[in-house]
């Protein structure tokens, strides 16, 4: 049993602030919370953690990541010019990914986690590709993410832009397979609960009718949602036009992809009627403003429209209190309607998605939700309350602050500290981003 004690706490949707909180964790639950509700309970058999001073709140969502990217950053691989977004993806991505095996995979999910432990983001929702080292590649991640007690959602995105419908089926069968696992542990109880599946897709301009039907019957089979980048750069847009006269969500829609676990990213393209339609299907938007802002795709104007949009990364991290920030400048640059408080509620439409895929509840401190917390040294000089934490999300709370986090019920950073060696595995890491570096230059020449 693990107790916080005596903390400041909040709750992001509906917008909370209580004083002088306790919860009680039990089996990765919890199972009491609130003013002295530590007093009904043993502090004998108990890890108690004082709370006082501290800003205790449910652990953040990353709804959109690609952890395979983690080795790249400082990249001094070679890269040809990028004058436009798919030069990007030609000189950059899609040689990482081609590059990548099964140690560098693994060793960029272990540094991933260890990243957004430390940001106080509890939940990656992960988006992998490896063109050289599919089967597998799941489990890999899954390391990854367990080493470090990091709770995750993944799957692989199936492509036809390498090798047709051969490099489809596998990637299929890789999906397939690790749901199938997740289910088995499920029903055999020797699931820890720290992953769950979605069926991958790449985007719809690099996926063949056919790997559409078979994506389609994969989230049938599942009982999964796709997970798929959707209208990221007006090229995405027209080709799907010019080549099937539909639109991207008409297309999907079409092959029976949408439901209430897609995950559509991006969206930048997507008209107003196609974010309602999405609205209708129950389906998840992904907004990643640095990412787009990165890559100069646009920006998703739409955003006041989609029910369920939550923030993503696209890669660059998982720090979402600066994700949180810069989506919310954005907006505000362009002009947009929305406020601080639409962006909290994006935050916690991230755990709306994962409720969805763990089949429990996340993102309140309620009796039986996750056990998944973060606590903070966050102290406000000015008063917090219910009616403006997304105020002190924008201009005050930071990544800076997360002192402890709890994962599953289980404390996998405490005080700062992980319990092994970062030393260690940083050196693993470096060593490895060279390799794949020098790997992705020997690519260039073949």
């Amino acid at each position: 049993m693990l107790i916080v004690k005596g903390c400041r706490a909040i709750e992001f949707q509906p917008s909370k602030v209580y004083e002088d909180f306790d919860v009680v964790i039990d089996k990765g639950r919890i199972i009491a919370s609130g003013a002295g509700a530590a007093k009904e309970f043993s502090l004998k058999d108990a890890k108690v953690i004082d709370g006082r001073g501290k800003l205790l709140m449910p652990g953040l969502v990353c709804a959109h990541h690609h952890v395979y990217s983690g080795l790249s950053r400082g990249i001094t691989a070679s890269i040809g010019p990028t004058p436009d977004f798919i030069s990007v993806l030609q000189q950059l991505w899609w040689k990482l990914d081609r590059a990548l095996a099964e140690e560098a995979v693994y060793l960029s999910s272990l540094i991933c986690s260890i990243d957004a432990v430390r940001c106080g983001t509890t939940t990656v929702v992960d988006h992998h590709a490896s063109p050289g080292f599919i089967e597998g590649s799941l489990s890999a991640v899954r390391r990854g993410f367990e080493q470090t007690g990091m709770r995750g959602i993944t799957c692989y995105e199936i492509t036809c832009r390498n090798r047709g419908m051969e490099e489809a089926e596998q990637g299929l069968q890789e999906n397939l397979s690790f749901a199938r696992e997740i289910d088995a542990q499920r029903r055999d109880g020797s699931w820890n609960g720290l992953c769950e599946a979605a069926i991958g897709a790449h985007a719809p301009f690099t996926v063949d009718d056919d790997a559409m039907k078979m994506i389609a019957d994969a989230v049938q089979a599942s009982g999964r949602g796709v997970h798929i980048h959707t209208a990221e750069d007006s090229y995405d847009v027209s080709h799907c036009h010019h080549h099937y006269r539909k639109d991207i969500i008409e297309k999907l829609d079409g092959f029976g992809l949408l439901n209430n676990r897609s995950i559509l990213v991006h969206g930048v393209h997507l008209r107003e009627d196609e974010l309602e339609m999405l609205n209708k299907l129950d389906s998840f938007l992904i907004h990643n403003a640095r990412s787009n802002m990165n890559n100069h795709v646009g920006y998703c104007r739409g955003l006041p429209v989609v029910k369920n949009s939550a923030l993503g990364t696209d890669g660059i991290g998982a720090d979402m209190f600066e994700e949180f920030k810069m989506a919310w400048f954005k907006h505000r640059d362009a002009g947009g309607s929305l406020q601080p408080g639409d962006y909290l509620r994006m935050l916690s439409n991230g755990h709306e998605l994962v409720s969805r895929y763990f089949q429990m509840p996340f993102g309140s401190l309620k009796p039986g939700n996750a056990a998944d917390l973060v606590i903070s040294d966050y102290d406000s000089p000015t008063p917090l309350k219910d009616e403006n934490i997304a105020g002190h999300m924008a201009f005050g709370m930071g990544s800076r602050d997360v002192r402890t986090v709890i994962i599953n019920g289980n404390i996998v950073m405490e005080n700062r500290e992980f319990p092994f060696d970062l030393q260690k595995i940083y050196g693993e890491a470096q060593k490895a981003a060279q390799e794949l570096w020098d790997a992705m230059d020997a690519l260039q020449v073949q």
